[in-house]
């Protein structure tokens, strides 16, 4: 198939609207469903992440893509009963593999931003991941296969309309690709850099040069993940998954404070007053992550009101004061940090060392470089300037 018209484009009213091969064929089939435009940039940018992902780690990888920049993205790794709780896969019988953990991973980490997501697998989808799949709100994913069994499931998906998408996993890209805007061509070499490159973490400017292997496979994953999110950006990564991501910011301390406070509420899901919350029975998974994303806010009171709480809850919780938060946000430690350029300012080190930031790769090179470095001897921080922008658009 060489071209896929599509129902419209961006927005309703941009028709006509396709995807097409300008040599050779579309290296996609849909399975199932009808994907839109915006389904298939977020389908196409996420599936480049998880086989970088699942290249450099030799573990299986998810990502959750939202409006062309990732929600989330994270390797196969075992969880912890902690984790399968605050992502709701506690409750599943069956073992979950690790691109099943992978997924989970992911989806999990910013659940309010996934909603809605596209999916992405390194590998081939199996009945496990599916069944997770199934449970969440998603408009599609996309994989290099999927099993009889877990066809079956995602096909019952949204009345049976899902959107799952087959990628030929020996596609290569043209080394030149193009865009159009405002009807003027742009052409680039496509960014094929390659983020696992040991050398990348030779130039160690800070007093503290020890990256532990786990530090530097959580900062290749924090660097691939911003390769494909809108810049500016930063991502915050743990125990091989993404955390917090800030995508699309003008300014560099946004963005670290955006993914910042992403990877605190990830880290504050944890706390053993919010993992008790008593919700009621029957509350809807979506309905859930709202109350929980606002009980951990300042704007608690808009569900510990009196008249409101008995909607949510089965019992008044307790507040979570802000003397409670912080010091739980205190005790998250081993936090990588990523970057798709410089810092400009030392006061982004200073507001990721506020959640637990111990490793740092950016690309280095601004008039205050020295500022930078300084404010990582502070904190006995260790940062690699690897000398590679990361700016997607």
């Amino acid at each position: 198939m060489k071209e896929l018209a599509l129902k419209y484009g961006c927005n309703p009213n941009q028709k006509p609207s396709r995807i097409f091969m300008e040599e050779g064929d579309l290296p996609i089939d849909v399975i199932n469903g009808k994907p839109g435009y915006i389904n298939f940039l977020d389908a196409l940018n996420s599936w480049q992440l998880v086989k970088e992902l699942k290249a450099a780690t030799g573990l299986p990888a998810a990502a959750s893509f939202k409006h062309v920049s990732p929600a989330g993205a994270a390797v196969g790794l075992p969880m912890s009963d902690i984790l399968r709780k605050i992502y709701f896969v506690d409750d599943v019988q069956m073992e979950l593999s690790p691109l099943a953990c992978a997924y989970a991973r992911a989806r999990g980490a910013d659940r309010m931003s996934s909603y809605g997501d596209f999916v992405a697998l390194s590998d081939a989808c199996d009945a496990a991941t599916a069944t997770l799949i199934k449970r969440e709100v998603s408009d599609g994913v996309i994989a290099p296969d999927f099993t009889p069994e877990a066809l079956e499931i995602l096909k019952a998906k949204r009345k049976g309309t899902y959107n799952v998408i087959k990628i030929d996993p020996h596609y290569t890209p043209a080394p030149i690709e193009r865009k159009q805007v405002f009807g003027i061509t742009f052409e680039q070499g496509r960014n094929e850099v390659r983020l696992d490159d040991p050398k990348l973490f030779e130039n160690i400017p800070t007093v503290n040069k020890v990256f532990t292997p786990e530090a530097k496979r959580d900062l290749v994953i924090s660097l691939i993940t911003l390769k494909y999110t809108q810049s500016n950006s930063v991502c915050y990564v743990k125990d091989g998954q993404a955390i917090g991501i800030g995508a699309g910011q003008q300014s560099r301390i946004h963005c670290t404070r955006l993914a910042g406070n992403k990877a605190d509420i990830w880290w504050l899901r944890q706390h053993p007053k919010v993992m008790s919350l008593p919700f009621k029975e029957g509350i809807r998974r979506a309905d859930r992550d709202n109350t929980i994303d606002i009980y951990i806010s300042d704007d608690c009171d808009d569900v510990l009101a009196e008249g409101t709480w008995q909607q949510f809850f089965s019992e008044k919780p307790e507040v979570l004061t802000a003397d409670e938060k912080r010091a739980w946000i205190a005790k998250n430690t081993q936090v990588s940090l990523g970057s798709d350029a410089f810092f400009p300012f030392g006061d982004n080190i200073e507001r990721a060392h506020k959640s637990g930031v111990e490793y740092i790769a950016q690309a280095g090179g601004s008039v205050r470089d020295d500022h930078v470095i300084d404010t990582c001897n502070k904190y006995g921080i260790a940062m690699a300037f690897t000398g590679v922008r990361l700016f997607h658009h």
